[in-house]
């Protein structure tokens, strides 16, 4: 594959790292999609075990980021339609106060939901600051699998060229 090539795949898995980190673009799906496009246009046996490796990589830590972060979310009594109303808050609050207005909007619908639910401050915020907690966890979990399928990718450019 051409320098300009590479460089095109890398920018597109730099966006795919931004995605993860701003939920706005499905970052994991786009970082998986530009190793598929560097596999096939590469064509290498080493390309496609790095790309396998790759997806094992990005779908891994896609089922822990469901899973891990949920267990957290029961363990600490914090139930779905709370985040269910947080997220549909923070995608208005996207859009009202761009960027920020995700993360205060999951907070906002979040506190606002438990306080209806638990009608009492204190609990309500227990329960908004675990539910967050595990957002954020589940953030990082795809995250750590991005940058290391992101890694993997990097260090074989690396290596082949």
């Amino acid at each position: 594959m051409s320098a300009t090539g590479e460089l095109l795949i890398g920018l597109a898995i730099l966006v795919g790292l931004v995605g993860v980190v701003l939920p706005v673009l499905p970052g994991a799906l786009i970082i998986g999609i530009a190793l598929l496009v560097w596999a096939i246009m590469t064509g290498t046996t080493a390309a496609w075990v790095v790309f396998a490796i790759a997806f094992v990589l990005l779908v891994g830590s896609g089922i822990v980021k469901y899973t891990w972060p949920g267990q957290r979310l029961r363990d600490g009594g914090v139930p779905t339609r709370a985040l269910i109303v947080g997220g549909l808050v923070g995608i208005v609050g996207f859009f009202v106060v761009p960027v920020v207005g995700l993360v205060l909007g999951f907070l906002l619908g979040t506190f606002v939901a438990e306080l209806i639910r638990l009608r009492a401050v204190s609990p309500a915020w227990v329960s908004t600051w675990a539910a967050t907690k595990a957002v954020g966890l589940s953030m990082l979990v795809e995250l750590v699998g991005a940058l290391a399928a992101a890694g993997l990718w990097l260090a074989a450019v690396v290596a082949f060229s």
